[in-house]
């Protein structure tokens, strides 16, 4: 039986690779190995580095909002403040329905 064959994977690049979005096999391919390796040996890393992408992606975010751009603002006041669209319903008769007196 032959022996495994070493790579040489940076856990640091795989955070950062993982923090950039990348999916397993995507890392695996920038390392040359399976996707396999990556998810069984180096799962904590990915998450890690997931984790990291998230808040990130927050810290943007809010610096968005914070420099006013209003679509971050509602979506941000809707995911965190839990608010909402108010959506006013009237009532409207048809013409039909309604009787004229005297015509």
């Amino acid at each position: 039986m032959a022996r495994p064959k070493k790579y040489d994977i940076d856990k640091e690049q795989v955070e950062k690779l993982a923090a950039l979005g990348c999916t397993n096999t995507e890392i695996a391919s920038f390392f040359g190995c399976s996707k396999d390796l990556i998810t069984k040996s180096y799962s904590t890393n990915v998450t890690k580095g997931k984790e990291r992408g998230k808040t990130r992606l927050r810290q943007m975010q809010w610096r968005s909002a914070e420099k006013g751009s209003v679509p971050m603002l509602i979506w941000l006041g809707k995911q965190v403040l839990g608010q909402s669209d108010k959506q006013e319903i009237t009532e409207v008769k048809p013409i039909d329905d309604i009787v004229f007196d005297g015509i």
